[in-house]
């Protein structure tokens, strides 16, 4: 056996004396797969089932133990080493840091656009009212979220807010569903790879592997290192590896696969609603929404609204979080939701641009389908650089010491890395 499991191997094994860690639960994983499922992600899902029925359930199986691999990549390279993504980039690939985190900036303040402008419009739907203000209100809360708690009180909101995400389940179970046609579009799909399917399918990629996952749970796993004084970067010492690197497989392969069971559970409300009834097209979460008030009545209208509302709480901080991490690692600033705002005023500086920024675009009118557009063009251009770093990274001694990922885990990134590429080419010849 080769030197390197060897050394992961026993420290493994002399880690089982020690107790168990504040840090075994769940955590960045679980909030990463929840962020994923934002409102623009939820419009790219119903879209998949509008045009297609239930012939796009295949997706979320195939990219789930892809995003697993790269998310797995991220979380073991911000725990090793005690750096989040932006700050390793920075450290052993310089010339990569700017344009890399420059393009997440801007990505993610369209990502926050989109998904402030669906957040406002489905609470309009709901109570009435002017979407412009509940546009300003929502990005105002968000910001103030995130300057005024504490990064373990955050964190602890971040984790409720994904429960939000069960509304997408209940929804599926207020209308009548032909669950064999929905198996067999997960195991037996008929696939076409006409032009319309190749592009809703590159569609789901993008929107479940995108860069802002990869820098957010490495940082958050490097956070929990720097505010927990009992936790320490693995490749400094290994007590306690096997237990940390086990807490992260088991958050990520959890976080992962609520992510995609919700995805599927929104294609299968839209084709039920759409697709069946011969509508075909969907352009915004509203959309989404009230195609179900005539199966299933203004209750089942109001928990997708609020689905809605509840996983863009969720993201925006997220996104604009994970730009402002990257943009202050590499301009060396202090970072972090710990601090008070006069100790960080830098990294503050970057949350607020990002997200009021966001909620601005909404106001002078921006269409939330471009802003979805430009993002997703943005995403495609720097995932995969991304990801070829993050495993450049990962298998660095420099950077993971004893803890270099096993070949297994290389061969799965490599694997979502292709996949990736492949997406974006298709997306650019498209």
């Amino acid at each position: 056996m080769p030197k390197r499991r060897t050394a992961r191997s026993t420290s493994r094994e002399a880690s089982r004396r020690q107790p168990p860690s504040s840090q075994a639960r769940l955590g960045p994983g679980l909030i990463t797969g929840a962020a994923d499922d934002d409102p623009s992600g939820i419009i790219t899902y119903s879209q998949a089932g509008a045009q297609f029925g239930y012939q796009m359930g295949w997706t979320v199986v195939l990219t789930y133990p892809l995003m697993v691999a790269i998310q797995l990549v991220s979380a073991e390279i911000g725990r090793v080493s005690g750096r989040g993504l932006a700050e390793n980039i920075a450290r052993h690939f310089p010339p990569l840091a700017y344009p890399v985190v420059t393009m997440l900036l801007i990505a993610n303040t369209f990502n926050i656009a989109a998904d402030i402008g669906a957040m406002a419009e489905c609470l309009r739907l709901i109570a009435g009212g002017s979407a412009v203000v509940y546009a300003l209100g929502f990005g105002l809360v968000c910001l103030a979220l995130q300057i005024w708690l504490s990064y373990r009180q955050y964190v602890r909101y971040l984790k409720w807010l994904t429960l939000t995400l069960f509304a997408y389940v209940a929804v599926v179970f207020t209308v009548n569903v032909p669950w064999r046609e929905v198996l067999l579009g997960v195991v037996w799909p008929r696939i076409s790879f006409s032009s319309q399917m190749l592009t809703v399918i590159v569609a789901v990629f993008g929107t479940t592997i995108s860069p802002y996952l990869f820098f957010w749970q490495a940082v958050q796993e490097a956070e929990d290192v720097r505010t927990d004084p009992r936790a320490h970067p693995l490749r400094q010492r290994r007590g306690g590896a096997r237990q940390q690197l086990g807490r992260i497989e088991l958050d990520t392969y959890i976080g992962m696969a609520f992510s995609n069971l919700v995805a599927l559970f929104v294609m299968i409300s839209a084709a039920v609603a759409l697709h069946s009834a011969g509508a075909k097209e969907i352009r915004t979460a509203v959309e989404a929404a009230q195609a179900l008030q005539p199966l299933a009545g203004n209750f089942a209208v109001a928990l997708f609204s609020m689905g809605i509302i509840g996983t863009g709480l969720l993201a925006v901080p997220v996104l604009a979080g994970s730009a402002a991490y990257a943009v202050a690692a590499i301009l060396h600033w202090r970072r972090g939701l710990d601090l008070k705002l006069h100790q960080a005023r830098g990294f503050y500086l970057i949350v607020g641009l990002a997200t009021i920024g966001g909620a601005v675009l909404d106001v002078v009118k921006l269409d939330p389908i471009k802003a979805l557009f430009w993002a997703a063009v943005i995403n495609g251009i720097v995932a995969v650089p991304v990801m070829v770093t993050m495993l450049l990274l990962a298998t660095k001694r420099s950077v993971m010491g004893d803890f270099v990922i096993t070949r297994r885990l290389q061969l799965g990134g490599w694997l979502a890395t292709g996949a990736m590429a492949g997406a974006v080419i298709a997306m650019l010849v498209a």
